[in-house]
């Protein structure tokens, strides 16, 4: 081969790879404007899950203490009031058991008169109290246990938060 040739090969050679890393080039240029669509497209699908995902808090009561079950309110309503400023759903359920029951006892409930103003106003607050608690004050007591309106009774307390923390609730306990 000549040394005329060997130019020639080594020109074309340098052409066929300037032109070769050109398109990659272009195509490297190309790429940060996929990505930042791609990007863009994740951020607005983010933006959408976030708006449709509902937080799910459980709030426990267990102690026959007014200043617990006014606590147990104020943070089921600041976390309520916080999700619906930021456009986000939420809904909170404060079970009650053991001594807590009184939470939501008809005759002994020290907080009965805000729980019925709340159940009006916040439609994402609900209560849920203990059957066995409730049987076993029924004994200790002699008589029928009656609850306020606004109490879903559930089989046991504790189970119904081991159930709702297997759902993803939050659990809090003030």
């Amino acid at each position: 081969m000549t040394s005329r040739a060997r130019r020639r090969i080594a020109m074309m050679t340098a052409v066929g790879c300037l032109v070769g890393l050109s398109r990659l080039a272009a195509c490297a240029q190309e790429r940060p404007k996929e990505t930042v669509r791609v990007a863009q497209a994740k951020s607005k699908a983010s933006k959408k899950e976030a708006s449709e995902k509902v937080h799910k808090i459980a709030i426990q009561v267990a102690e026959n203490n007014p200043q617990l079950m006014n606590l147990a309110l104020n943070n089921a309503t600041n976390i309520i009031q916080h999700y619906k400023k930021a456009g986000e759903k939420v809904v909170v359920e404060i079970v009650t058991f053991g001594p807590g029951l009184h939470m939501l006892r008809d005759d002994t409930s020290p907080v009965k008169q805000r729980i019925q103003q709340m159940s009006l106003e916040i439609p994402e607050v609900s209560f849920a109290a203990c059957a066995n608690t409730q049987a076993n004050m029924k004994k200790q007591e002699n008589k029928d246990i009656s609850l306020i309106s606004e109490a879903k009774v559930t089989p046991s307390g504790v189970v119904r938060l081991a159930e709702l923390q297997h759902q993803g609730y939050a659990y809090i306990r003030p």
